[in-house]
């Protein structure tokens, strides 16, 4: 693929910003707690990473950029600021380049909202997990559901665009009770003009302390049958409130899905910037995942020392791009476009799956192929795991 030629999968941006103020015990992102942060090292460090990678991908135009964490939210605004002026140097950005600050409820205010927005974020993700005060402890939530609420209702004042994460399929949890309470979500991000929600289950990550006390008993997560029918409500309630879902995971209003990620699903280029980060790069004609390092201080370091902090780039074989390709694109409402599957993979996607496969899980309900596309059902997304071992065997 020509590097300047990019289809509806753009080209993005990610930057990770790896302090927070507590460690989740579900989380295992790359985040960490310390008792305080070099604002203007950080600045210098992640500025000078951007400008390591912008300098080989240039040519590409630029279609959003992402702050993820950890919490970027305590990143100070101006460096925000800074690392979004330097992005639009280094690449010409569209016209309505999509620019989303990750946020929780407890580490704002409505002045520090007003700040970042004046950074140029003009999209703000907001982990809220749950509108339970008792599964708030559970999940190490440090606010509470007030706080969320006020949180919320600020920052839909002050950004064009707002979304919030739920987190369900907790222990305990009833049908009746998940009803209510994403009936209620929804009915804020109604009442207060937010055009999307991520709903994710509950799942234990090896090496997170949630992961050792499941294993310990200490508590029982809901069974195969009571997620799926968890999953299934959440689908059509969510549908009939005009936010169905675009992604297994991810819903929103028409016009409001989020392009940074849809880039990730669709098999599109991105840099990562800043301890841990991931990318996906197409350089001198092949695609490449990069890494880099994860510790804090070693990433320092090591951009101190070189200009960057990259672990591995490894190249990706034609077949393992083809089959993440697959893996990603299932995911989303809209299936894999076989068109640009071939642009991308090389190769058209008959190729590339068990034809066989594909016709069983067609004829069982599991998906659905088009001249277009490659889509799995509401059924095969609720297995897709296993419809993906079938379909790459």
């Amino acid at each position: 693929m020509n590097p300047a030629i990019q289809g509806d999968e753009g080209f993005g941006l990610y930057i990770h910003w790896p302090f927070c103020l507590s460690k989740c015990p579900y989380c295992d992102f790359n985040s960490h707690v310390v008792e305080s942060v070099d604002q203007d090292i950080w600045r210098e460090a992640l500025l000078r990473e951007l400008e390591f990678y912008a300098a080989r991908t240039q040519g590409r135009i630029l279609t959003s950029i992402f702050f993820g964490g950890g919490t970027p939210s305590l990143m100070d605004p101006a460096t925000t600021a800074d690392l979004i002026d330097a992005a639009r140097r280094h690449w010409r950005a569209t016209n309505d380049l999509e620019i989303t600050l990750e946020a929780n409820p407890g580490s704002v205010d409505a002045a520090r909202f007003a700040a970042i927005r004046a950074a140029g974020v003009a999209r703000l993700s907001m982990g809220v997990q749950s509108l339970s005060e008792s599964d708030l402890r559970f999940l190490g939530r440090q606010h509470s559901v007030e706080e969320a609420r006020q949180a919320w209702r600020t920052a839909a004042k002050i950004f064009p665009r707002v979304s919030f994460d739920l987190i369900y399929a907790r222990p305990g949890q009833t049908i009746e009770s998940w009803r209510a309470e994403l009936a209620e979500a929804l009915g804020e991000l109604s009442d207060h003009g937010i055009t999307h929600l991520s709903l994710y289950q509950l799942t234990m990550e090896p090496g997170t302390a949630m992961f050792d006390a499941h294993a310990r008993g200490a508590f029982v997560l809901p069974g195969e049958d009571s997620s799926a029918t968890l999953y299934d409500v959440t689908q059509g309630l969510c549908a009939d409130a005009g936010y169905p879902a675009y992604e297994i995971s991810n819903h929103a209003k028409d016009g409001a899905t989020c392009r940074h990620n849809l880039t990730y699903w669709r098999g599109g280029d991105y840099v990562g910037v800043g301890p841990g980060a991931h990318g996906r790069l197409t350089i001198e004609g092949s695609m490449r995942a990069t890494r880099q390092v994860k510790a804090p201080a070693l990433w320092l370091k090591r951009v101190g020392a070189e200009g960057h902090g990259t672990q591995e780039e490894q190249p990706l074989t034609a077949a393992t791009r083809a089959e993440e390709l697959v893996m990603v694109g299932l995911r989303l409402a809209e299936g894999i476009d076989k068109a640009r599957f071939a642009r991308l993979a090389g190769r058209p996607i008959m190729d590339v799956v068990d034809m066989t496969a594909a016709k069983i899980l067609t004829t069982d309900g599991y998906l659905t192929e088009t001249p277009e596309a490659l889509v799995a059902t509401p059924k095969g997304l609720l297995a897709l795991n296993a419809v993906l071992r079938e379909l790459l065997a």
